[in-house]
């Protein structure tokens, strides 16, 4: 089974949209392995972040994520990587289809309610900055 991770961002937290982002994503086949909700600091969300360093959104990425509480959470099942992503739609919402979650809630290209790994190898790593072995439970 693969893994991947979500962050569920502040923007789907101060809007009530929680529930509705970890059922869409059940309703495909997911099962959550792991979660809790956390204020990220600087320190993490740079790490986190790290691909975009040199981009010009970058500190404004950074501070947007620590502005507020978010979710992390583990989804495992078939595909998950990819099953997560297409459930997500564009990262951009002009551009993402409608039944997408960021299609349908998405408010700009900051805040665009979700984060997901974009492959197997980055979902490793975001895993292990986000929850130690001890946290995820297995089926």
């Amino acid at each position: 089974m693969e893994r991947s991770l979500v962050l569920i961002k502040p923007d789907a937290i101060e809007r009530g949209l929680v529930g509705t982002i970890i059922s869409r994503l059940e309703e495909v086949g997911l099962k959550l392995v792991a979660m809790k909700m956390l204020h990220m600091d600087k320190e993490l969300a740079r790490r986190h972040y790290a691909i975009h360093q040199d981009k010009p959104f970058f500190n404004s990425l950074v501070n947007y994520i620590t502005s507020a509480p978010i979710i992390a959470i583990i989804f495992e099942g078939e595909k998950a990587v990819e099953v997560i992503r297409k459930t997500m739609g564009a990262t951009d919402p002009a551009k993402a289809e409608a039944g997408t979650i960021r299609g349908d809630f998405g408010l700009d290209i900051e805040h665009n309610t979700i984060h997901g790994s974009d492959s197997t190898e980055t979902a490793t790593e975001e895993i292990k900055l986000f929850f130690g072995e001890d946290e995820i439970f297995s089926y």
